[in-house]
């Protein structure tokens, strides 16, 4: 689904939301798109209207640094690997 999709849900959805609790549910919403691999800066962009969600969002990124940056957290990951030995005759 795009994100553009779940912008418009969240328009349509939050009219039946009480005021007091859509900031609560824009934090939920914010945590469900990211554990389902949406990226944050497509979050931003398609909600930017949205006080609730770039509020949520913020605070999310804030409390989950790692996820603000993933791609780079993955590429670190591989950086780790020395396949130096490999080319040693040292057995």
């Amino acid at each position: 689904m795009s994100v553009d999709l779940y912008y418009e849900i969240w328009n349509e959805l939050k009219r039946h939301i009480n005021v007091v609790d859509r900031q609560e549910a824009a934090e939920t919403l914010v945590s469900v798109l990211i554990d389902n691999d949406v990226d944050a800066d497509d979050i931003k962009s398609s909600f930017k209207s949205d006080t609730e969600v770039k509020r949520a969002l913020t605070s999310y990124l804030k409390d989950h640094p790692a996820d603000a940056n993933d791609d780079d957290y993955e590429d670190d990951e591989d950086d780790d690997y020395d396949d130096s030995d490999e080319d040693e005759e040292d057995y």
